[in-house]
């Protein structure tokens, strides 16, 4: 039997679950429990708590709407800076080799959270995926989420 620690998951397992984790989370204003690292005025950028890689960010509108129709064209072109912010953001501080940056638009296209549009940025960079990833089907995160939103803060 393989096992993997993982211990900061027990807050998601046992924690109270969010209708929408986008539109609670940013109306609790508590941005640094929140990992919420920027606010734009019809927008925002937040770490992912459970990510693909560190840095993993996550651009949503404040409005909650499952596809892009429901946004107005300056909602999306803010969007779209938020993105280009992010990723100016993560080359400074993490220094990364790429980017991933996708759009899952329902539940069958792979969205976890179906009800509010949201834009990952996952940051990759060369080698990233070790080997535990293919044969263990496991991957690793090697820094925390605290550590990694306080140099993504110093970036800003």
């Amino acid at each position: 039997m393989k096992i993997l620690w993982a211990p900061w998951r027990i807050k998601y397992i046992l924690g109270k679950k969010e209708k929408c984790i986008f539109c609670d989370k940013v109306k609790n204003n508590n941005d640094r429990e929140n990992y919420l690292l920027l606010r734009g005025k019809n927008g925002f950028v937040m770490l992912n708590t459970f990510p693909y890689n560190n840095g993993h960010l996550m651009v949503a509108p404040y409005k909650h709407v499952p596809d892009f129709a429901g946004l107005e064209e300056n909602e999306l072109g803010e969007l779209m800076g938020l993105v280009k912010k992010s990723t100016q953001i993560l080359k400074k501080a993490l220094k990364p080799e790429g980017f991933n940056i996708g759009i899952n638009v329902g539940k069958v296209a792979g969205a976890g959270v179906e009800g509010h549009i949201h834009i990952h940025i996952v940051p990759r960079w060369e080698g990233d995926s070790s080997f535990i990833s293919t044969v263990g089907d496991t991957k690793i995160i090697p820094e925390s989420l605290d550590d990694t939103y306080k140099k993504l803060l110093a970036a800003l």
